[in-house]
């Protein structure tokens, strides 16, 4: 058998990469159904999942108690601001606004305050309002079952619940400034992203 000319190996491929596919706005679809695919959005979504993150770590990082008020306030926020989100079919307002998360969220986490645990509530809440919101509005948008929902809020009660765990856990003062360097990096993501999002705006 000749082995074919590198030239129209290269134009298969081209050809390949040029067929017209199906796009799906906002939920991947894992042929597993809507559960699995909210699942998967959580991880395939950095926009949502570092936020998330930061959470995570700041309330790992004010306590135990923080960390409980966490694990319940976000996804449970999550939930009712998807719902809504959902029925708006609408975001009504722009996708960099999620930058504000990572600014606030990992700039907290980079300082390492001491937060009460109203200011933890409250963030938890904000978050997952915001996030859920552009999560149901999305879903919606795309003709999508509001049952991925329930797989996004679910991988998010998942990683507050390691997360948070983990950074109480830790004792040892470097390993505190290495959360707080994670931290710092979701901070300078989220400038990154909120100058992207303008840049693209103009």
């Amino acid at each position: 058998m000749r082995p074919r000319p590198p030239l129209a190996v290269a134009g298969f491929g081209i050809a390949l990469l040029l067929l017209p596919a199906t796009a799906h706005a906002h939920l991947v679809t894992t042929g597993l159904g809507p559960l699995y695919d909210g699942i998967s959005h959580l991880f395939l979504s950095f926009e949502d999942l570092l936020p998330v993150v930061a959470m995570a770590l700041l309330a790992g990082l004010n306590g135990p108690g923080a960390g409980r008020i966490a694990l319940f306030a976000v996804p449970a926020a999550w939930l009712v601001g998807g719902l809504a989100g959902y029925a708006a079919g609408e975001a009504f307002v722009p996708g960099t606004v999620t930058a504000a998360s990572f600014l606030l969220l990992g700039g907290l986490t980079a300082a390492d305050r001491r937060l009460p645990s109203g200011a933890v509530t409250t963030l938890s809440a904000a978050l997952g309002l915001l996030h859920g919101w552009l999560n149901g509005a999305g879903i919606a948008a795309a003709g999508r079952e509001a049952l991925g929902l329930v797989g996004i809020v679910s991988a998010v009660f998942v990683v507050v619940a390691l997360l948070a765990a983990l950074v109480v856990w830790l004792r040892r003062p470097w390993t505190r400034i290495a959360v707080r360097v994670a931290g710092s990096w979701i901070t300078a993501i989220g400038l990154l992203l909120l100058g992207w999002g303008l840049r693209g705006a103009s």
